[in-house]
């Protein structure tokens, strides 16, 4: 195993609700990531540009800016192509995949998520991990 592979990979969780963001962190913290609490989209975006994570899970309707919207413009920076995002909603349509989907997320998670559910997303995207 390489060093960068035994480095702590850390998650931003942006989300305005702080009993989402309380749990994703535990059960984040408790599989060895680092993470980091956004409440908004702008906190999301300077967080990103500072910390530069592994990757983001991200409400689809946070304050300030929507989830959707930071989406587009972090998959409109080259440097942000490839990193995975994952949107949080309660909403579980077809079209609200849909519309995450075509904002460029990878996954999405409906609220209210499973600790397991976290970290099978989260494992996939990061660690390569097959969630089957």
């Amino acid at each position: 195993m390489d060093i960068q592979s035994q480095a702590v990979k850390t998650i931003l969780v942006a989300d305005d609700s702080s009993a989402v963001r309380r749990a994703a962190a535990e059960a984040l913290d408790a599989a060895g990531y680092q993470v980091l609490p956004a409440v908004d989209g702008v906190e999301m975006l300077a967080l990103l540009a500072e910390h530069a994570p592994d990757m983001v899970v991200c409400d689809v309707s946070l304050p300030r800016l929507p989830g959707r919207d930071a989406c587009r413009l972090i998959r409109r920076n080259e440097r942000y192509v490839n990193l995975p995002i994952v949107m949080l909603s309660s909403a579980n349509g077809l079209f609200d995949r849909a519309r995450s989907a075509m904002a460029g997320a990878d996954d999405y998670l409906v609220k209210p998520f499973s600790a397991e559910g976290l970290l099978q997303i989260v494992r996939a995207y990061v660690d390569g991990v097959d969630a089957g």
